[in-house]
């Protein structure tokens, strides 16, 4: 007997039931997973589907961070690997080799970095932060982690230096101090050089902190050391005194030597750079302010601004290079950011887009006694990375393979898409590398170290995001990297603002009127549209050719219309107390959306921006095929869309907001349905107005409301906040629970954001501000504090008929489904979900063939079915009745410009995915129905609620998605208190509930997606792209994915000095680190200065290091330091007894000399 026949028979009987009401189930108790609707129907796919995934598939951990260092701090540079580390503000390391070997790292105190130094070819890494502490890192595994750390008690660290092959690390303090440790063991030295040993008796001044220490290249035991007040002290390691002083009466930034060892420059606070000779340290042998004034009467040049860092760098071929930063005349106010790049007499500017944070000129040798021959200057920029080529006369840059340009333009909303058709990778790269600039240098990218293989994961994916400016990027993501493919700029799309015109035109956003809101893509189709944030979307095809053509456009009104009773007056006059008083105000804001129109007329049917009438070059890729744009209605300007959806099968897109939903059929070019949420009810005939759906539906949905998390986060964001309107602000998002207000109903966006159209103090637009500046704070109880929280307060001004029927269309979705409970087949549907949980089946008539398709109109209807749950609805998908998940539709992609289009290639070509094995299992299917609040599923097309889940009582879902997973399905949510979790499908058991990801700021919640294959993202700061899985599987396999930091490389040998230079350039006698600061000689350092701490590094090391002999040997290596260390305690308390014994023995001795030859009477 089949299992599907039975299931059909009882399917049957519970539609015709009484039990299997669209309500079913939705009483469910909290947290538990139970069928709704008859015993009988619930209990059967339990024993029909057999769902395979279990918890044992799921384990959340970060993969790999892409993008820009957010607030970098500190740059180094491991000459011989060839391989880059930036430091950031927040404590992060990003180690970066070549393309494909990126790593990331946390320091768990979060303090800045201040500076890192590579031990050179070693595989480490020492970091200095902010708080006081040095830190050792191994980057000899994947994953590099702390082995020792010092933690500084009583001074404060500002500058270190490692010398190349020491082990030996000079560390200067703010006092003024310079103290030694020894890498190996992270033990402080003895030896200490104190600043009042190192400066001249008769100096009544304290030099200030330490800005700077590096060995002579001719004589390793002379260390120099700068300090801030401008004197230069030569020290003696070996003699422990001065050998020379030098002074001047600026403040130093940096000092940098001549390889040989008898020159150096110093960088000053007023732009100057001065020159000094160890022969005469009394005053600088050259003095010059490279960007100062020469005054006319012979006097000192004009200063100007400080210089921060200098290098002198020497080439056996030509002139010195003297690179430096800063230093620009202080006239030149408006002056970007600048490196000069003296060679010769040349003297060479590159301006720079953002402020300078660091650089570092990259040489051939990493020995400091040899001819430097620097060939690039790496430039840390505070939000870029960009690599000059010194090789070259005009210094070009090269063209940079990190993807670093991902907030080119502030971040606004992302997609992500794993196991996407093959062929779209190639396509999308060809179309976009016709857009490659030139006149980058034509070498190979210099920061090349490290190993980085594609490991066994070999499935495309692809990451979109959406920018501030209108532009949209395609990445390829496979393979745990990150590479741009195509950049779309949709703002082409629609005439320019010009200056000026602000008060005159329908803007209803100040700055960046063309930023991304939302995106929809399908892959298969190549259909893509694009919501924008003034109330627009536009609909994408993609073409390889180039086209010169008109864009179409249409424009639709979408307004919420109120009962007759309610007059129109206060739709037009703002409700204010004295209304004159506050006239002046809302007419003084410019692109304001204020109900009275700047020249006094009502704003009546114009859309917020102006669609291109001419025609436009349109290059390949993609190219817009029509602009659909929400018209002002009344003085009441657009709200923005909430919701998107396309099917290339239908030709069809539906998009929606907080007053009603609007379906655009883009094949013909018209609007088929405009209409506000209310009349979508129960109506037969969509433009024949009808009563309400019942209240006593309504009021539960709206009791149980709260505002859907991601598409309505962004209208208060884009609101700019004055400080004159800071005391009216609302622009917060709302938690299911917080209670909004005395009647205890919710208000939706649209309800503020009419409120802050009429009410009082209206704070206008603003810019649209990334993901990247959203901050909040986390929930929070107490009253005063709500503000803050993920809850929006009530306004004063919202009418409670606002308050009942303003109702977001949040969610949206095109399928081959059952509109109606006696439905005998699946026929074109749309989904449509509200902010007030409620779900709600538009039917779809479609001309019968493809031929009429272009003619014949398309009709779409409500069906009449309402199903609810608590909560604004999310997501939406549909099972097959064996529990696969089930496609919609779509149109094979053939190109719309193609040259060889012959009436055979103009036929469609349309992939259906319904089942073709069995008429029966054709009309059985599961829809599954995710809120903010809850899961359901249920059995089509009887409506009978299967499963509900109540997935969180005191939180809400700020991410929703259905994605597959070892052949399988599931239902992915990311839940606004941090938990990240699965549920398995059609039964909606939990299998993974993880609290993993705070949401500290509004950035998270806007940007977080799922993807299939357990994978997911979000934006990690405004700069970088967190991915993460949540698959056990690619946990596992983790490993083999991550790049080396550390390949074996040989160190280059030392150029052979010669006999003359040996004998007379530099100290004869061989300089012995550690005889000097051993503790034999130097003793300890006081235990009070600095503390040890060990790292966790050595035994995650292991965990993460391959198998094998290099995982064994790395464990004896570790277990060889443990015992190391601990025979070193032993060996030091042994030399502590013995010592104490040698004491005792002595006094001994001494008193049996004393009493020696005394008799018994004389003592």
């Amino acid at each position: 007997m089949k299992k599907f026949n039975f299931r059909k028979v009882l399917d049957g009987l519970t539609a015709s039931s009484p039990g299997g009401s669209s309500g079913g189930g939705s009483g469910a108790g909290g947290g538990s997973v139970h069928p709704g609707g008859t015993a009988g129907a619930a209990g059967t796919p339990r024993d029909e589907i057999q769902e395979t995934l279990t918890s044992d598939y799921f384990q959340i951990c970060k993969t790999v961070r892409h993008g820009f260092p957010y607030l970098p701090t500190a740059l180094a540079f491991d000459p011989v690997q060839k391989i880059l580390a930036i430091g950031t503000r927040t404590g992060a390391i990003r180690i970066l080799g070549r393309p494909g070997v990126d790593c990331y790292c946390q320091h768990e105190s979060g303090a800045a970095v201040l500076q890192l130094q590579f031990l050179i070819n070693e595989g480490a890494l020492v970091s200095a932060s902010a708080d006081d502490a040095l830190h050792l890192w191994n980057l000899r595994q994947k994953r590099p982690a702390i082995l020792h750390s010092l933690k500084f008690n009583r001074e404060r660290i500002t500058y270190c230096h490692l010398p190349f092959q020491s082990k030996w690390l000079y560390v200067g303090t703010e006092r003024g101090n310079t103290h030694i440790v020894n890498i190996e063991s992270f033990i402080l030295s003895g030896y200490v050089i104190m600043w009042n040993k190192a400066i001249e008796l008769s100096t009544k001044t304290h030099p200030g902190p330490v800005v700077h220490l590096s060995d002579s290249p001719r004589d390793e035991g002379k260390l120099l050391i700068g300090y801030e007040n401008g004197t230069v002290v030569l020290w003696d390691l070996r003699s422990k005194r001065a050998d020379l002083r030098a002074y001047y009466d600026e403040a130093i930034h940096s000092v940098a030597w001549h390889h040989e060892g008898k020159q150096f420059m110093c960088s000053h606070s007023d732009g100057s750079l001065t020159l000094w000779n160890l022969k005469s340290p009394n005053r600088p042998f050259q003095t010059t302010i490279p960007h100062g004034k020469i005054q006319r009467d012979g006097k000192k040049p004009e200063s100007c601004k400080p210089i921060l860092k200098v290098e002198y760098k020497t080439c056996k071929n030509s002139e010195p290079f003297v690179i430096f930063s800063g230093g620009l005349s202080y006239d030149k106010a408006c002056r970007r950011p600048s490196l000069t790049i003296m060679h010769g007499k040349a003297i060479t500017v590159l301006e720079m887009d953002h402020p300078i944070v660091d650089f570092l000129t990259l040489c051939e040798t990493p020995y400091p006694n040899e001819f430097q021959e620097p060939y690039a200057v790496v430039v840390l920029l505070e939000k870029d990375l960009i690599v000059v080529d010194l090789t070259q006369s005009n210094f070009p840059i090269f063209e940079n393979p990190y993807p670093i340009d991902i907030h080119e333009s502030p971040v606004t909303c992302t997609e992500y898409f794993a196991d996407c058709p093959p062929d779209l990778i190639p396509v999308l790269y060809s179309v976009g590398a016709k857009h490659k600039k030139q006149g980058y240098s034509n070498k190979e990218w210099p920061i090349s170290g490290g190993a980085w293989n594609l490991g066994a994961q070999t499935y495309p994916e692809i990451i979109i995001t959406g920018h501030a400016d209108g532009s949209v990027k395609f990445w390829d993501a496979s393979a745990i990297t990150l590479q741009m493919l195509y950049k779309l700029k949709t703002s082409k799309v629609f005439e320019k603002q010009k200056l000026g015109e602000g008060k005159a035109t329908a803007e209803i956003v100040e700055e960046d009127p063309f930023a991304v809101q939302m995106m929809y893509w399908c892959p298969e189709s190549r259909i893509f549209c694009v919501a924008g944030v003034s109330a627009y979307v536009v609909v994408y095809r993609f073409s390889k050719h180039e086209v010169n053509t008109e864009i179409a456009s249409l424009e639709v009104r979408l307004q919420y219309e109120v009962e007759d009773i309610i007059t129109p007056e206060p739709e037009i006059i703002p409700p204010f107390p004295d209304a004159s008083s506050q006239l002046p105000s809302l007419k003084s804001l410019s692109g304001s959306t204020n109900t009275v129109a700047c020249e006094g007329t009502m704003k009546d049917s114009i859309p917020c921006l102006s669609v291109k009438t001419r025609p436009v070059r349109m290059p390949p890729g993609y190219q817009a095929d029509l602009v659909i744009q929400l018209v002002w209605v009344d003085g009441e300007p657009p709200q923005q869309i909430t919701s998107l959806a396309a099917n290339s099968a239908y030709g069809l897109v539906a998009f929606g907001n907080c007053n009603g939903l609007a379906v655009v059929d883009f094949m013909q070019k018209t609007v088929l349905l405009s209409m506000g949420t209310l009349d979508l009810y129960g109506s037969s005939d969509p433009y024949q107005r009808q009563p309400r759906s019942p209240r006593k539906s309504k009021q539960f949905a709206a009791d149980n409301f709260c505002m859907r998390g991601l598409s309505n986060f962004y209208p208060d964001l884009t609101k700019r906040i004055r400080t004159s309107y800071q005391n009216h602000v609302n622009g917060h998002c709302t938690s299911p629970t917080s209670q909004s207000c005395s009647s205890g109903k919710r208000l939706s966006s649209a309800d503020v954001s009419k409120a802050n159209r009429r009410g009082p103090g209206r704070p206008p637009f603003r810019k649209a501000q990334s993901a990247a500046c959203m901050e909040i704070s986390l929930p929070v109880t107490t009253e005063e504090n709500r503000e803050n929280s993920f809850s929006r307060s009530r306004s004063s001004s919202v009418s409670s008929i606002d308050r009942d029927s303003k109702e977001a269309i949040t969610a949206l979705y095109f399928m081959e489904s059952f509109a109606r409970k006696n439905d005998s087949a699946v026929s074109p549907c749309l989904w449509v979900g509200t902010g007030l949980g409620m779900v709600l089946i538009l039917s779809l008539n479609l001309p019968a063939s493809d031929d009429l398709r272009q003619s014949e109109p398309v009709m779409v209807s409500p069906s009449g079915t309402v199903l609810t749950l608590k909560g604004a609805v999310l997501t939406f998908a549909c099972l097959d009745c064996m529990g696969t998940l089930t496609h919609p539709p779509y149109e094979v992609w053939r190109d719309p410009h193609s040259a060889d289009d012959g009436e055979k290639t103009r036929k469609r070509k349309l992939v259906m995915h319904s089942p073709s094995s069995s008429q029966d299992m054709g009309d059985h299917q599961f829809a599954v129905i995710c809120s903010e609040k809850q899961a359901k599923v249920f059995s089509l097309p009887s409506q009978t609620c299967l499963y509900v889940h109540n997935i969180t009582e005191t939180s809400f879902l700020l991410r929703a998605d259905v994605v597959t997973l070892c052949n399988s399905v599931c239902l992915a949510c990311f839940c606004a208190n941090g938990h990240i979790m699965t549920l398995s499908l059609p039964s909606l058991r939990p299998l993974l509930d993880i609290n993993y990801l705070p949401v500290t700021d509004m950035r998270i919640a806007r940007t977080f997606c799922f993807t299939n294959e357990g994978q997911a993202l979000y934006l990690s700061s405004p700069t970088e792209i967190q991915r993460l899985t949540y698959s056990q599987e690619m946990c596992d396999n983790l490993q083999d994915m991550l790049g080396d930091l550390f390949t074996p490389v040989e160190t280059p040998e030392a150029q052979n000095r010669g006999f003359l230079k040996g004998l007379f350039g530099g100290s004869g006698q061989a300089f012995d680190r550690e005889e000097l600061f051993g503790e034999a000689t130097a003793g300890k350092a006081s235990r009070s200065l600095a503390q040890h701490i060990p790292g966790s590094g050595g035994i995650e090391g292991v965990r993460g290091a391959a198998g094998g002999v290099i995982g064994d040997l790395t464990r004896a290596r570790i277990a060889l330091d443990e015992r190391g260390q601990k025979l070193g305690e032993l060996d030091e308390r042994t030399a502590s007894m013995m010592a104490s014994a040698e004491a005792f023995s002595k006094h001994a001795h001494e008193v049996m000399l004393k009493y020696k030859d005394k008799k018994w009477y004389q003592f």
